[in-house]
């Protein structure tokens, strides 16, 4: 798929002329795998679907067009002008890319599951250069540092460093915790390298999902887990209605704080990706979300320090070639520098 296929907003008034049907349908099955590509990103913690989004061309339409689920698409719905109201909100390209993010989760939930209940150390290694890398990424969008915002950055990473030190409460997360993270989570899609699942699991809340979603996939979903599943999906629904505007905003608006209180916020996260870490005797054989863990010295560390290191360089190497391919191929202009305006 050429990255430097960009979309145009759907609400301009020169649109051109409706394309063929076979035309329409080839931009549908385009669409579903762009949405594919997001959602195996999202499920991998470090790799943000917005910047896959980026990538692929068609960021500058996303975000437009949930900007467009407004007063006036209510006002339209209201007026039962249902064609006007879909054209208005892009919907028939939400809805592909949405199958498409839907279906990316569901392929790769399962694995990711697996490596974090029986290869975690690796796995965090991974997880810990994904997520250093985007850091950097991050910090490059800063267009100039301050007293303030390097205030700012130190105060949020010691507070996210002390938030993911606090220790496990224990037990599944509730319904309600389940709503929340999904709405904070969400907003990750949204902003240049924040990765969702991230968010999720610094929250408790990726494995406990990750592991609903692999049953819903084999048919072993049961009626609190569909419960469970689904709040998660309006969680995501309201969070991108409610903190969409908001977030960009306060990029618009308040560029550089916004993105030192983020770079803060992920740096001091490392801490809970740390990859020398075990569980517990008295929790080793409990469900992953009910472990408690603890650090282990790189001296007394059993396993191979060498494999550990390689690992997460190679997710940081990873994250890096990503960045520098949108950069390079991707003709939309940076998300942070000319929000929609709506």
């Amino acid at each position: 798929m050429p990255a430097n296929f960009t979309d145009s907003d759907p609400s301009a008034a020169d649109a051109p002329p409706k394309p063929a049907a076979t035309g329409r349908f080839a931009t549908d099955v385009t669409n579903v795998l762009r949405g594919y590509c997001m959602g195996a990103a999202d499920t991998v913690p470090g790799i943000s679907g917005g910047t896959v989004a980026l990538i692929l061309g068609h960021y500058q339409r996303l975000v437009t067009a949930i900007s467009h689920f407004d007063r006036h698409a209510l006002g339209l719905l209201k007026k039962r002008a249902w064609r006007e109201a879909a054209q208005h909100c892009d919907l028939r390209f939400v809805i592909g890319l949405g199958i498409g993010v839907v279906g990316g989760i569901v392929t790769l939930a399962s694995l990711m599951h697996w490596l974090l209940d029986h290869r975690m150390p690796e796995t965090l290694s991974v997880f810990f250069g994904l997520v250093l890398a985007s850091s950097l990424i991050v910090a490059q969008q800063m267009k100039r540092w301050s007293f303030a915002s390097v205030g700012l950055c130190g105060a949020a990473g010691v507070a996210a460093f002390a938030l993911c030190g606090l220790g496990s409460v224990g037990g599944e997360p509730s319904l309600p915790f389940i709503f929340l993270a999904a709405m904070i989570a969400i907003c990750a899609m949204i902003l240049p390298g924040i990765s969702g699942a991230f968010v999720l699991l610094l929250l408790g809340v990726y494995q406990p999902i990750t592991g609903l979603i692999k049953d819903l996939a084999r048919g072993q979903v049961t009626a609190e887990g569909f419960l469970k599943l689904s709040l998660f999906g309006i969680g995501c629904v309201v969070g991108l209605a409610l903190f969409s505007r908001l977030l960009r905003w306060l990029l618009q608006h308040h560029h550089d704080m916004t993105y030192a209180a983020l770079l803060g916020l992920m740096l001091g996260s490392l801490r809970r990706l740390w990859p020398l870490q075990q569980a517990t005797a008295a929790t080793a054989d409990a469900k992953f979300s009910q472990r408690d863990w603890q650090f282990v010295p790189p001296s007394q560390w059993p396993g191979s320090l060498s494999l550990l290191i390689a690992l997460a360089v190679a997710g940081c190497v990873a994250v890096l070639v990503v960045e520098a391919v949108g950069r390079r191929f991707s003709h939309s202009p940076p998300p942070s520098s000319h929000p929609p305006d709506h």
